[in-house]
C-alpha cells in the first residue's frame, strides 16, 4: 500500500526563507564596513598631503575649513576598528588570548615604528648631508640625533624622541597596550568603560598629564586625551552605533552637526583673513582659543563628531558607490593603512626636498602631491594582489582576509 508522502507544514517554506533573510542580515551586520576603509583611505592620503611643508594643494584637506583634521578620523576608525577584531575574538577564545594577540600587535607596530625611524632618518640625514642644506635636520627635528646619535637612538627607542611627521604610531603603541582590560570593561559595562574615558581625559586637562619627550616637552599627540576618540571609537562598534541610531538619525541632530560645521568654518576664515576677525566678539575669543590639538580640545572632538553625524546621514552602510570602481583607491589603501601609513612619511620628505631642491612652484606642488599618492594607491594594490596570491599559492595556509588596519585582522 502506498503512503503519501507527507508534506511540510504550510509556513516551513515561510520559516526557511525568514532563516535565510536572517542570516543574510546578520551577515550585512556584523561583514566589513566598506566605509571605515573608504575614510581611513581617505585619512592616510590627507594626512600626506598635510605633512608636505608650503604645499598649496594641501588647501583641500579638512584642517583647513574646522577644528579638527584627518588625525581624528584616523584614530576613531583605528578603535573602531580594534574593538570589531579583539571583541570578537575575546568573545570567543576569553581574555588572555585577546589580550596576548592585542599585545602582539602593539610589538609589531613598534617594530614597523623603529624600521620606520631608522629609514626615516637615513634619508633625511642623506639629503641634508649631500645638498649642504642643515635646514632639513632642523625642519624634521633631528638635530639632537645628529649631536648625540647615541642618547638619541635610546630615547628614541623608548618612544621619546620623534622626528616631524612620527607621531601617529607611538601614540596607537600606547592605545594598544591599555587596550586589553579596557575592551573587557566595554565588552561586559560599556557606558561604565565610556564614562571612565571620560574621566580620564578630564583629569588630564585637569592635572596636565603626559608623557615626556626628549631633549624637553611632551608627546605632540597625548595618550591620555587622545584615548577617549579612541575608545568612543571601540564603543561604538560595540553597540554603541546602534544605541545612538535614533539620535543619529534625527533631523534635529543633523541641523545642529551642520550649524557647527559652518561655525567652525566661519571661524576658521578669521585664520586666513584678518579683516574677517574683527566680527568675532572678543567673549567668544577667549571662550575657544586655544584650540588645543595636543590635548584633544573639546572643540575638535565635537567637530568630528559633527562630520560623523553628517556623514552616516548620507553615506549608509549599503551605499552603492561603495563598491564601485570610482571608490576602490582610497578603500584599498585604507585596508592597508599600516604600510600605506610609513610609506606616506617617506613620500611627505620625498615631495618636500624636491620642491625645495628642483622648483617651489605650483607645478611642481601639484606633481609632488599627485605622485605621492599615486605610488600609495599602487603599494596598496601591490599589497593586495600579493596577499590573495599568497592564498592561492600551493600549499599555503587557508586564505585569510587581509589585515584591514592596525588592528591587523578582518574589519
Amino acid at each position: 500500500m502506498f503512503h503519501a508522502r507527507p508534506q511540510p507544514p504550510e509556513n516551513e517554506e515561510a520559516i526557511r526563507e525568514q532563516r535565510t533573510a536572517s542570516t543574510y542580515a546578520s551577515e550585512v551586520t556584523t561583514g566589513r564596513d566598506l566605509r571605515l576603509d573608504l575614510f581611513r583611505g581617505i585619512a592616510l592620503w590627507l594626512i600626506f598631503l598635510d605633512h608636505i611643508p608650503s604645499n598649496l594643494v594641501a588647501w583641500i584637506t579638512i584642517r583647513n575649513y574646522g577644528f579638527s583634521d584627518a588625525t581624528e578620523i584616523f584614530v576613531f576608525v583605528s578603535g573602531y576598528t580594534a574593538a570589531f577584531v579583539y571583541g570578537k575574538e575575546m568573545r570567543e577564545r576569553g581574555f588572555l588570548i585577546a589580550g596576548a594577540h592585542i599585545l602582539r600587535r602593539a610589538w609589531q607596530i613598534y617594530v614597523a615604528h623603529v624600521f620606520l625611524f631608522a629609514i626615516y632618518l637615513a634619508e633625511i640625514t642623506y639629503v641634508a648631508t649631500r645638498f649642504e642644506n642643515p635646514l632639513y635636520a632642523e625642519e624634521m627635528n633631528i638635530l639632537d640625533f645628529l649631536k648625540q646619535p647615541d642618547v638619541t637612538i635610546v630615547q628614541a627607542l623608548l618612544l621619546k624622541f620623534k622626528p616631524a611627521n612620527m607621531d601617529v604610531l607611538p601614540l596607537y603603541i600606547i592605545l594598544l597596550l591599555l587596550f586589553p582590560p579596557t575592551l573587557w570593561l566595554l565588552r561586559l559595562r560599556p557606558t561604565l568603560a565610556l564614562a571612565a574615558s571620560m574621566t580620564l581625559y578630564v583629569l588630564t586637562w585637569h592635572f596636565n598629564w603626559n608623557l615626556p619627550s626628549y631633549p624637553s616637552g611632551h608627546w605632540f599627540f597625548n595618550p591620555f586625551a587622545w584615548q577617549l576618540l579612541f575608545v568612543f571609537g571601540a564603543w561604538c562598534a560595540l553597540g554603541g552605533a546602534e544605541r545612538l541610531g535614533a539620535v543619529l538619525r534625527s533631523r534635529i541632530t543633523l541641523a545642529l552637526a551642520v550649524a557647527y560645521l559652518v561655525f567652525a568654518f566661519l571661524i576658521s576664515l578669521t585664520w586666513y583673513l584678518p579683516v574677517a576677525g574683527d566680527y568675532v566678539p572678543h567673549w567668544l575669543e577667549e571662550v575657544i582659543y586655544p584650540i588645543d590639538k595636543v590635548n584633544l580640545d573639546v572643540l575638535r572632538f565635537a567637530h568630528f563628531l559633527a562630520l560623523a553625524v553628517v556623514t552616516v546621514h548620507f553615506v549608509p552602510r549599503d551605499w552603492p558607490l561603495l563598491k564601485s570602481r570610482w571608490l576602490w583607491a582610497p578603500i584599498t589603501c585604507g585596508q592597508h593603512s599600516l604600510e600605506i601609513f610609513c610609506i606616506g612619511v617617506f613620500l611627505s620628505f620625498a615631495a618636500h626636498f624636491a620642491m625645495t631642491e628642483v622648483s617651489g612652484a605650483l607645478w611642481m606642488q601639484f606633481l609632488a602631491s599627485a605622485l605621492g599618492i599615486l605610488i600609495m594607491i599602487a603599494a596598496a594594490w601591490l599589497l593586495t594582489w600579493y596577499k590573495r596570491a599568497e592564498g592561492r599559492s600551493p600549499g599555503s595556509r587557508p586564505k585569510k582576509t587581509p589585515d584591514a588596519d592596525l588592528a591587523g585582522g578582518e574589519a
